[in-house]
C-alpha cells in the first residue's frame, strides 16, 4: 500500500499507542481522523502534535460504547475526507485485578463493550466505505490476555472480562478477512506488555510490587516491555509491506507467551 493520500480512522488516538500510530501515519502523508473520549485533558497536546505533521486531520470526541453513534462518527470521517482506506481498530479497556479487585458487573461490561463490541460496530459502519477503496486495510488490536488470561505473573494484570473480549477479537479478524477479500485486508496485532498498556506508564504498574514486576519482565524472553515505536513499526509493516497477508495475527509480546517454558538440556540418549 502506498500511504500517501490515504485516509485512516484511528480509534483511541488521544494518547499512547493510538496517538503514536496517528502521528506516524500523518508523517507519511496519510489523512488522519482520530477518535477520543477519555482523557480530554490530553487533547490540546495531541492537537499541537498532529498539527506539526499535517494540516489535514480530524479529531472527533465520541463514546464508542454508544453503538448508536458509531455510524455518525464514520460518516463524519467520510464526509470530511471523501473516502476511507485504513481502519486502526485500537479501542480497548482493561481492568487490572490489582486495581479493581473482585469484578463488579459495571467493570465487566465496560471492558467487554469497549474492547470487543465497539470494534464490531465500527467495522460494520466502516466496511462499505473500505470496500470502495482499491486497496484497504483493517488492523485490529488485541492482547495476549486472550491467551494467558488470569494466570501466572499476569494474574495481577489481566481480568477475565478483558481476557474473554480479547479472545473474541481473533474470531472477528478471521471473519472480516473473509468478508473483505480480496481488496480489504484484515489483520491483528496482539500486544504483550507495553509501556502505555499494562506496563510502566499505567496506573496498575505502580501498584505492583517490585517482585511482581520482576516476574512479568522475567517471563518475557526479550527481558523488557514494549515501546510505542515497536507497535508503529508493526503497523507500517502490515500496511505497506505485507500485501499478501490477511486474516493473520501478529503477536508482539517480546516472547511472553513462550517465556514460562525453559528448554531442557539435550539428554545424551541411549544409543
Amino acid at each position: 500500500m502506498n500511504l500517501d493520500g490515504k485516509v485512516a480512522l484511528v480509534l483511541g488516538s488521544i494518547k499512547g499507542i493510538g496517538k503514536g500510530i496517528a502521528l506516524a501515519l500523518a508523517r507519511e502523508g496519510v489523512k488522519v481522523a482520530g477518535t477520543y473520549y477519555d482523557w480530554p485533558e490530553a487533547l490540546p497536546q495531541m492537537q499541537a502534535d498532529i498539527a506539526g505533521t499535517t494540516k489535514d486531520y480530524l479529531l472527533l470526541e465520541t463514546n464508542l460504547r454508544d453503538t448508536g453513534k458509531i455510524g455518525q462518527t464514520v460518516r463524519q470521517v467520510v464526509d470530511y475526507f471523501g473516502r476511507l482506506d485504513i481502519l486502526i481498530n485500537n479501542i480497548e479497556r482493561g481492568g487490572w485485578p490489582v486495581v479493581h479487585g473482585p469484578y463488579k458487573e459495571e467493570q465487566w461490561n465496560l471492558e467487554v463493550e469497549t474492547t470487543l463490541r465497539a470494534k464490531q460496530w465500527v467495522f460494520e459502519a466502516a466496511f462499505p466505505h473500505l470496500k470502495m477503496a482499491e486497496d484497504a486495510c483493517v488492523i485490529n488490536f488485541s492482547s495476549i490476555a486472550g491467551i494467558v488470561g488470569r494466570s501466572g505473573p499476569a494474574s495481577y494484570v489481566f481480568n477475565e472480562g478483558y481476557s474473554s473480549a480479547n479472545r473474541g477479537i481473533s474470531l472477528l479478524t478471521e471473519t472480516w478477512a473473509r468478508l473483505g477479500a480480496p481488496n480489504v485486508r484484515v489483520n491483528e496485532i496482539m500486544l504483550g506488555l507495553f509501556e502505555t498498556r499494562h506496563a510502566e506508564k499505567t496506573r496498575g504498574w505502580g501498584l505492583l510490587t517490585e517482585e511482581q514486576k520482576k516476574d512479568l519482565i522475567g517471563h518475557t524472553l526479550l527481558g523488557r516491555t514494549g515501546k510505542i515505536d515497536d507497535v508503529v513499526k508493526a503497523v507500517r509493516f502490515i500496511l505497506v509491506d505485507a500485501s499478501y497477508m490477511t486474516g493473520s495475527v501478529l503477536r508482539l509480546d517480546g516472547g511472553y507467551i513462550l517465556g514460562g517454558e525453559p528448554v531442557a538440556a539435550m539428554p545424551e540418549g541411549v544409543e
